[in-house]
């Protein structure tokens, strides 16, 4: 899929990435990103170098037809787990599936507000992410998508040539809360200091109601306005603390550059002589082998 679709992707949105070294290079880890659009899953895979999977709802892979099932495929493929969002027993065996690959040493990645943001604005995370850090002990690295919603907003299936950024945020450990799991007051505390630094990292609005809510209110004819009122102080953060000040992160010229350098990279045909490998170009007549330290 990056070879593919991922180049594709490279050439024409030039996405950018911030903290990637945060994702360690072995053992499990939790990814727990912000969810502004459909295409949140395409893109941050494609900016990190180890494979992660993402829950997924159960309606990609019940869709009818020739769509449908080509939508079923292609999560099956990228490894989706599919999660029915009524909860219950199925979402619980979600998240088994996932606690089961954070014990293989794998990353897993999980959306804390459940579904995507309405209205660009983040929302109150649910506890599932909470619960599986504390069983896995796996840390939680915060990532927060950058201009998703913008190049996809609800409702529209293609998006527009947008750039996208990836903000990857320092690992949370939670070890100190280990055999709490099935505490809700822990839970819901460790929940809303994961949705804090997802709200430093990302500059955006917290609304501190579940956007799932919010949604089934604007589906009644309510207005965005309408369903997220009463709220908490506009002041309030996640766990209720002061907002402190927020600005959307913007790449630097330094990551705008390397965006575009890999997307030239990425427009480059196998074997090109531009693609040449060291290791070729050194066993040229006239070129010396590189010493290495």
């Amino acid at each position: 899929m990056k070879a593919t679709v991922g180049s594709a992707m490279r050439v024409f949105y030039q996405p950018w990435v911030r903290g990637a070294h945060h994702i360690p290079a072995t053992g499990p880890a939790i990814l727990a990103s912000n969810h502004l659009a459909v295409i949140d899953s395409f893109f941050l895979p494609l900016m990190i170098q180890r494979e992660v999977v993402f829950l997924g709802k159960s309606d990609y892979f019940t869709g009818k037809g020739i769509k449908g099932k080509a939508v079923a495929a292609f999560m099956r493929g990228v490894g989706t787990i599919p999660v029915d969002r009524g909860g219950g027993r199925a979402s619980e065996a979600a998240l088994r599936t996932g606690l089961k690959r954070l014990t293989d040493g794998e990353l897993f990645g999980i959306y804390p507000e459940g579904t995507r943001s309405p209205d660009g604005r983040l929302y109150r995370g649910k506890t599932g992410v909470a619960r599986l850090a504390l069983e896995s002990g796996a840390p939680v690295i915060p990532v927060a998508m950058i201009g998703t919603n913008i190049a996809q907003p609800i409702g529209k299936r293609i998006p527009k040539l947008v750039r996208i950024g990836v903000v990857i945020g320092e690992p949370l450990d939670f070890s100190r809360y280990r055999g709490l799991e099935n505490d809700r007051f822990i839970l819901r505390s460790v929940t809303d200091e994961i949705m804090y630094s997802l709200m430093q990292l990302s500059g955006q609005e917290y609304v501190d109601m579940y956007a799932a809510t919010v949604k089934a209110k604007v589906a009644k004819g309510m207005s965005i306005e309408e369903a997220t009122t009463p709220t908490t102080s506009p002041t309030a953060a996640p766990g209720g603390r002061p907002t402190p000040p927020l600005a959307v992160p913007e790449p630097s010229e330094e990551e705008v550059a390397e965006g575009k350098r890999v997307a030239g990279e990425a427009l480059k045909w196998p074997g090109s002589s531009s693609d040449k490998s060291e290791a070729e170009a050194a066993d040229e007549p006239g070129e010396t082998k590189p010493e290495k330290d």
